[in-house]
């Protein structure tokens, strides 16, 4: 099965939706109307100081997971074709590094700096990591071993985190400067911490990461899979999404569900939930072929990347307003702001629509 999944476009764009500024929608409609239900869902696009989970905290391991099973669309069919694997290799390996680079240009610019103000980690970083290391699991272990290594990640993780911490603090102590990830990244990282101490996309806990990606690379070796009704498909996925979230929160007893740590349990959080929504796209557009309606989804899935790296460049807020301002002078306070955070997802859409008509895309 080589054929390009339209929900899998269509849910990363998804994903991509609520980055390029949907959920300020929400945050301007909390503060124009002053009602608890939109003050309760702004507060899920706003991320935990530190355990917890909120909607937002899904966004960015959603992405690993479908890059990982676009990784086995993209590399499973080029081995099928007779691409040898010390070739994907070397594609796999650059991929990864440039987008560790991009991390790092998005983070810091372009200026010349030293390299105690630089930050190295990022969030596209921990996306070229993931990616690399979970495509080099797909291409030289069996479906069996991917599967060990999954689990063996987080478990080896977790017992690290339980009987280690930082010099000082308790054993297996999981505070923000107690804990043995992070004190880690303090001790061999070079440049700053987003957090001083804590990095909220740190080195050490790249090792669950990985599992992340692996989650996505387990799933679209199932979705490849000949034999299997796409509906039958649908539902285990559904139904292994559920089991995740159910394990996720047994674990969340022992070891918190920690986006800043990315945790165990918090990887189990988010593979639950990443199961349940590549399920529902699966079935409505690939399985029922309802396909139009994600046609806005697919125009922004198709250039991620680009729209990500595109506010380093472009001042998004400057052109909305100049274009757009008017809109908020009519409407006036309060929600000339509610208008106006609309108004910047529809410009970000039509410059992406015009790169898709275009046929433009960042491709790495």
């Amino acid at each position: 099965m080589n054929q390009r999944l339209q929900s899998l476009d269509a849910l990363r764009g998804f994903d991509m939706f609520w980055i390029i500024g949907a959920e300020e929608i929400f945050h301007a409609l909390a503060k124009a109307t002053n009602a608890p239900f939109w003050k309760s869902l702004s507060e899920q696009f706003e991320h935990p100081n530190w355990n917890g989970f909120s909607a937002y905290d899904l966004i960015f391991p959603l992405f690993i997971f479908v890059t990982g099973i676009a990784a086995t669309f993209s590399l499973g069919g080029a081995m099928e074709k007779g691409t040898a694997k010390k070739k994907l290799l070397q594609k796999v390996i650059k991929r990864g590094l440039i987008l560790f680079l991009l991390g790092v240009i998005y983070n810091n610019g372009l200026q010349i700096r030293p390299i105690s103000d630089i930050r190295f980690m990022s969030v596209l970083g921990r996306i070229g990591i993931a990616y690399m290391f979970s495509s080099i699991i797909f291409l030289y272990a069996k479906e069996r071993f991917q599967a060990i290594w999954f689990a063996s990640l987080l478990i080896g993780y977790w017992l690290i985190l339980k009987f280690m911490a930082a010099p000082g603090f308790p054993i297996g102590d999981l505070t923000e400067a107690g804990n043995f990830a992070s004190y880690i990244d303090r001790t061999v990282l070079p440049g700053k911490l987003s957090r001083g101490i804590h990095d909220t996309v740190g080195f050490f806990n790249n090792i669950p990461a990985i599992s992340s990606g692996l989650a996505g690379i387990l799933t679209g070796n199932y979705l490849r899979k000949a034999g299997v009704s796409p509906a039958k498909k649908a539902l285990h996925m559904a139904l292994a999404g559920l089991a995740a979230l159910i394990i996720a929160q047994i674990w969340n007893l022992d070891f918190p569900i920690n986006k800043n740590l990315w945790s165990s349990s918090f990887v189990l959080q988010t593979v639950g939930f990443s199961l349940l929504l590549m399920s529902l796209f699966y079935w409505i557009i690939d399985v029922k072929g309802f396909q139009r309606w994600a046609f806005f989804f697919r125009v922004i899935g198709m250039n991620s990347i680009l729209i990500y790296m595109s506010g380093k460049v472009i001042s998004w807020s400057y052109a909305n307003k100049g274009v757009f301002q008017w809109v908020g002078d009519l409407i006036g306070d309060p929600y000339n702001a509610v208008a106006l955070a609309m108004t910047s997802v529809l410009l970000k859409w039509v410059f992406l629509r015009f790169l898709y008509n275009k046929k433009i895309f960042l491709k790495i």
